[in-house]
């Protein structure tokens, strides 16, 4: 499981097989922690800049202290190196570091900090295969919108999706609309338009959905946010019908259509097929966006 991973803190590269944080890291017994992952584009972190501003948005969210991004650089800078063509993915974890052994955090002052970057190598699909689970996000969360390393909740949705075989979860939200997928944004094309659900859903604000929202009007695709109750989970039949089609976007996945959904193959939509090769022709031009 290790194969080709890279892994740096502490200010040096380490053995995969080295032991690395306290067993009473918060990151580790309550998952008090952030993170980012980027794709690794010739070489770079893909648009490093906006994942960079997000690992602090997410921390403050948390209460965390702020991460030091002088430090990331540098371990940055030192996996990549390390991995040279091997990387194809990149991940910044910081956690509130040593605390005590239930919810609350060292005192004010005493926190230090765990930071760990780690690259790896990585498969870029062109097609995703989706299933719904029934648990829902609950946009009203203490850590809606936030990228943290509490991801129980998307390790059992995702595992529940793979045992019908899918490579995605996808989830509503506590009002039955159209939320997320445990790692994705999602989007639905209909009517020659492309819509995905708005921030307010609890969905994650993710990168490559940031960057999909800028980049398709440049290019004449016709995209937006859905409305409240626009995009109800129920939007997924009308994809199984041949009514709609489905796709997800992620920093690994970039804008990826989906083919199977629910156990049914399903027809991949032509302006999710123009996204698609309208962002990874953007990707390439373009490392920090």
């Amino acid at each position: 499981m290790t194969a080709g991973v890279v892994i740096w803190t502490g200010g040096r590269l380490i053995d995969p097989g080295e032991l690395v944080v306290t067993a009473v890291d918060h990151g580790l017994t309550v998952g008090d922690g952030v993170f980012e992952t980027c794709a690794v584009v010739r070489g770079h972190a893909f648009a490093l800049t906006r994942h960079l501003r997000r690992l602090q948005r997410s921390a403050a969210g948390l209460g965390l202290l702020a991460p030091d991004e002088d430090q990331i650089r540098d371990g940055l800078r030192a996996v990549l190196g390390a991995a040279g063509d091997g990387a194809g993915r990149v991940r910044v974890t910081v956690t509130a570091g040593p605390g005590p052994m239930g919810s609350n955090r060292a005192a004010p002052g005493e926190g230090r900090p765990t930071v760990i970057v780690a690259a790896a190598p990585a498969v870029r699909p062109v097609r995703a295969r989706a299933a719904r689970v029934r648990w829902v996000r609950n946009e009203r969360s203490a850590v809606a919108g936030l990228k943290t390393t509490s991801y129980a909740e998307n390790v059992v949705a995702l595992a529940a999706a793979a045992a019908q075989g899918a490579d995605e979860a996808i989830m509503a939200n506590t009002v039955g609309d159209l939320c997320e997928g445990t790692g994705s944004n999602v989007v639905v094309e209909a009517g020659g338009a492309l819509v995905t659900p708005a921030l307010s859903s609890g969905c994650l604000a993710g990168i490559t959905r940031e960057l999909f929202l800028e980049w398709a009007p440049e290019a004449g695709i016709v995209v937006r946010e859905a409305g409240p109750g626009q995009l109800p989970f129920a939007v997924l039949d009308d994809v199984l019908a041949g009514r709609a089609q489905l796709a997800l976007t992620s920093s690994t996945r970039e804008v990826e259509p989906v083919s199977w959904l629910d156990g049914t193959d399903v027809r991949v939509g032509p302006v999710s097929l123009q996204a698609q090769a309208m962002f990874r022709a953007r990707a390439e031009d373009d490392l920090d966006p």
